[in-house]
Order: structure tokens, then C-alpha cells, then sequence
């Protein structure tokens, strides 16, 4: 008798929040970071190939290895977001540490002229606003 009590409390109490366990009603600003995210991570798929068809192999282990997880990471903080899920934090931590790194080792690595100018437009354009807007979700509750 205890456990059904017990068990019919724990269903009403996690049905009353809309989408069930762990999710939360999406809002029209977090489908749109869901999207940026997953679309993001998404974009990254054929640049993988790009890297791996063009660097000499050595530094291609390094940048697609690198590239990879910034897309694992984008994809899972964007689909669960896009689910409502609460457990986007990790992967939105993940991603902005990588991004973070990606744009800094970017800018080390580029030889002077049109190569570093490549890497400044990277970093400003898409690595450093990505890794803000992931680091922000990944600090928030909701």
C-alpha cells in the first residue's frame, strides 16, 4: 500500500510539468538556440572531411579530432535542448571549453597574412559567439 502511495505521488508530481520528466515547454528563444546549436554542430560534418582531405595527416588526426567533439558536443546541447531537456548543461559546457580552444589554437597556429585573418574571422564570426551562447546555457537552470 505505502509503495503505490508512494509511486502515484511521484507520477502526478512529474506529469504536472509539461513534456514529463526532465523537460520543460520549449520557448521561441530556445528553439532558436536549439537550432543555432544543432545547426552549428551539423556544419561541422562536412568540414571534417574538408580537414581530413587537405592537412597533411598528422595535423589532421589533431584538428578533426578536435572538430569532432565540438560537433558531438554542439548536437547534443542542441537536440536536447530542442526536447526540452534539462540535461543540455553538460554538453553546452563541453562545447564552449572546445570552441574556446579551437579559436585560441586557431590564432597560435596561423602563419601571418591571409591565414591569421582566416582564423580572426573564424573566432569572431562563429567559434567565440558559439562558445558564448553555450557557456551561457550551460550556466543557467532552465
Amino acid at each position: 500500500m505505502a509503495l503505490s502511495t508512494l509511486n502515484s505521488a511521484s507520477i502526478s508530481g512529474s506529469c504536472s510539468r509539461i513534456g514529463g520528466i526532465g523537460t520543460s515547454p520549449l520557448s521561441a528563444a530556445r528553439r532558436r538556440q536549439g537550432r543555432i546549436l544543432t545547426g552549428a554542430g551539423l556544419a561541422l560534418l562536412p568540414w571534417l572531411g574538408y580537414l581530413a582531405g587537405t592537412l597533411p595527416p598528422a595535423e589532421a588526426a589533431a584538428w578533426v579530432a578536435l572538430d569532432a567533439l565540438e560537433a558531438a558536443a554542439l548536437l547534443a546541447a542542441g537536440t536536447r535542448l530542442l526536447r526540452g531537456d534539462s540535461r543540455h548543461r553538460a554538453p553546452a559546457a563541453a562545447a564552449a571549453v572546445l570552441l574556446l580552444a579551437d579559436a585560441c589554437l586557431d590564432l597560435a597556429t596561423a602563419a601571418p597574412g591571409a591565414e591569421l585573418a582566416t582564423a580572426l574571422a573564424m573566432a569572431a564570426g562563429a567559434e567565440l559567439p558559439l562558445a558564448g551562447l553555450s557557456a551561457w546555457l550551460a550556466s543557467r537552470r532552465r
